[in-house]
């Protein structure tokens, strides 16, 4: 059994993770998921939101115990990669859950204008307004592009997990700055055949490129957390630890 810690994505909070969290318990594994700054109930105000921030968020709860399965979801997956590089030695494994899975020196948006991203519903339904400048999705966008393999219920509780989300993380590129330790950590992917938000081919081209084993597949939409509990957590205890 493992220690796992959980990140989730853009416009989320902890408690994205909790049918996923109770199965994960309920098989041994000790978890936490965590705010990041700016959101959910983390007070940060939107104009100190940047990449860094999240790592070192992500870094000071790795610290607290034993390294970890770092597990990251969506944007989650550049947090996860930035904290990594930066705290190594806390992180056991890295496990990315539909995300984005950057190399040196890439942001989000750079990962964004890849080919195989072309005609995703995140870009084609943000919403981006106010300075510093925060991205939302309406519902009924977020319904269609993120949870369509959802059910009402499904949908209604994810929908009620979302906020606004502060878009300078976006730009801002991973350093890694040729870490040999991080360089070392294994690497898992869980891809979403249906996802629309990480098409599964910008999915299949990072984690080729990053190396990852395994590589496991959920036929379901981007919020695997919310569609597909039972085969997320499924999927993580069949990722060595």
């Amino acid at each position: 059994m493992a220690r796992m810690l959980l990140v989730h994505g853009a416009f989320g909070r902890a408690s994205c993770w909790d049918r996923v969290a109770s199965g994960l318990r309920a098989a041994g594994h000790d978890v936490e998921a965590i705010d990041l700054p700016g959101q959910g109930d983390d007070p940060t105000p939107v104009a100190e939101v940047t990449l860094e921030r999240y790592a070192q968020r992500v870094c000071e709860a790795l610290a607290a115990g034993p390294p970890a399965v770092l597990v990251g979801h969506s944007m989650g997956g550049m947090v996860i990669t930035q904290a990594a590089a930066r705290c190594p030695d806390c992180v056991a494994r890295l496990v990315y859950v539909a995300a984005f899975l950057p190399a040196d020196g890439q942001s989000l948006i750079d990962l964004t204008q890849l080919p195989e991203a072309a005609g995703d519903a995140v870009q084609a339904g943000l919403v981006v307004e106010g300075d510093p400048p925060v991205a939302r999705m309406p519902p009924e966008a977020a319904r269609v592009g993120l949870m369509h393999c959802c059910d009402d219920e499904q949908a209604t509780w994810a929908q009620s997990l979302r906020g606004v989300q502060p878009v300078a993380p976006f730009t801002h590129p991973v350093r890694i700055d040729s870490n040999e330790d991080f360089a070392r950590l294994p690497r898992a992917y869980i891809m979403c055949l249906q996802d629309r938000a990480i098409r599964p081919a910008l999915q299949r081209r990072m984690l080729e490129a990053a190396g990852c084993d395994p590589v496991i597949e959920i036929d379901t939409d981007h919020s695997v957390w919310a569609s597909r509990p039972e085969e997320l957590v499924a999927a993580l205890n069949r990722v060595p630890v």
